[in-house]
């Protein structure tokens, strides 16, 4: 008896949870491309279904942030590139996000970046900075000039010895 050859269907390999994370991990946020989605804190959790479906939850750094719609379609797309299809993105809002969320490597590249990080912040208390040291020259001899900066999660400096402006990520 002759036979002709075996074919097997090959299934895709279901993902791997710590995969999934590590290529929604290296997501950068939109309005500052310098810290990743997981440097930001936004970044929840990273599950794999039964069925092999994704499911990312984020934080937004405020409810209404504008950079979510933006975050939602790069994870998809950072996931689509490796070959999962099957995602969704959760946005949840409690526990509110807190730049303590923030990764202290993702606080020294702000700061490379020139914008000033955030204090660590206390719950027992509100802390308001009198004064910042800036991410240009290093002196503490700066004001703010408004509570908003580029981003609603920021303010703007301007420091008085290197006359350069600067945003400072609020402490939240």
């Amino acid at each position: 008896m002759v036979t002709g050859p075996t074919t097997y269907a090959v299934q895709p390999a279901r993902p791997l949870a710590a995969e999934a994370r590590a290529v929604v991990a290296a997501v950068l946020d939109p309005e500052v491309p310098v810290l990743t989605i997981d440097d930001l804190g936004i970044l929840r959790d990273v599950t794999v279904d039964d069925d092999g479906s994704i499911v990312v939850t984020i934080t937004p750094t405020y409810s209404g942030c504008p950079a979510m719609e933006a975050i939602t379609a790069d994870v998809t797309a950072a996931l689509a590139q490796r070959g999962y299809h099957d995602v969704s993105v959760r946005l949840v809002l409690a526990p509110a996000w807190t730049t303590d969320w923030m990764s202290d490597a993702g606080k020294a590249r702000l700061l490379e970046y020139g914008i000033a990080p955030p204090q660590p912040r206390s719950d027992s208390k509100v802390l308001v900075a009198l004064t910042l040291r800036c991410p240009q020259c290093g002196s503490p001899d700066t004001r703010e000039l408004s509570r908003f900066g580029s981003t609603a999660c920021k303010s703007l400096w301007a420091c008085n010895t290197c006359k350069e402006p600067f945003d400072s990520f609020k402490s939240i």
